[in-house]
């Protein structure tokens, strides 16, 4: 079950990457919220000024792309914590990978690109299957 916060982000989001996000949230280990989805030229601009974005042909602008952000409750109390450590990034990729391959769609990881610039909480549909 998603959180509010991710439903809200999910809002505009291919249905198909909305299907693999969910899909993954019914047995995921890893506790997660969808923090961005659809973005704004705006704010891919301000990203990409930032540093946190290297291009202005984001997969965000069009709805074929989510963030998703790792949760930890430290203490039991139910207050989970974003946290950005990379372990958990790669299992979070192995659940999603596992939910699309369950519902035979095609997904991209931003850890698994090539060069210097990896993305883990990047996932979106790839541009072959789903042209903008």
């Amino acid at each position: 079950m998603l959180d509010p916060r991710s439903e809200k982000s999910l809002k505009g989001v291919h249905p198909d990457l909305v299907r693999i996000v969910r899909e993954c949230a019914v047995s995921c280990p890893v506790i997660f919220t969808v923090t961005e989805g659809v973005r704004t030229f705006e704010r891919q601009k301000a990203l990409v000024a930032a540093k946190a974005s290297k291009t202005m042909n984001s997969r965000h602008l069009t709805g074929h792309a989510i963030d998703l952000a790792a949760m930890i409750d430290f203490d039991g109390e139910g207050d989970h914590e974003i946290r950005w450590d990379w372990p958990l990034y790669k299992r979070l990729a192995d659940e999603m990978k596992k939910a699309a391959k369950l519902l035979a769609l095609p997904i991209e990881w931003g850890g698994d690109w090539k060069g210097g610039f990896k993305d883990g909480p990047h996932f979106q549909l790839p541009h072959k299957d789903y042209p903008a």
